[in-house]
């Protein structure tokens, strides 16, 4: 059941993946969203604040390739309205990814063991 909850972590990491590996061109630099869902097999606290830091780290990587896409397009006359909504939504999909921790199974998963120094 858990799998299903964690199912738009997944797709965010893997389209931030697919997105560098597209920009850059180097699968080095792509595969490194996907490391990121290692963790999600382990039980432990810190987790979702792994995961959640490298979603927002993600978000704000769509909302910087939408600025820069839509000055390019946009002084090169081409449009671009389109392309920022689907950016947008992207990013979006990837902010709310996020909140998939507050779940009660997935607070009651990643709350099993607790890392020190919580009480």
């Amino acid at each position: 059941m858990n799998f299903f909850r964690l199912f738009p972590v997944y797709i965010s990491l893997i389209l931030l993946s697919a997105h560098f590996l597209y920009h850059t061109g180097q699968r080095s630099i792509a595969v490194i969203p996907l490391i990121f869902l290692i963790p999600l097999l382990f039980r432990n606290g810190w987790v979702p604040r792994l995961i959640q830091l490298v979603l927002l780290l993600g978000t704000v990587e769509w909302l910087r390739t939408l600025f820069v896409e839509v000055q390019h397009r946009s002084a090169n006359g081409e449009s671009w309205v389109r392309y920022a909504i689907i950016l947008g939504t992207v990013a979006l999909f990837t902010a709310l990814s996020s909140l998939v921790f507050r779940s009660k199974g997935l607070k009651n998963r990643y709350s099993a063991v607790e890392t020190p120094g919580q009480e």
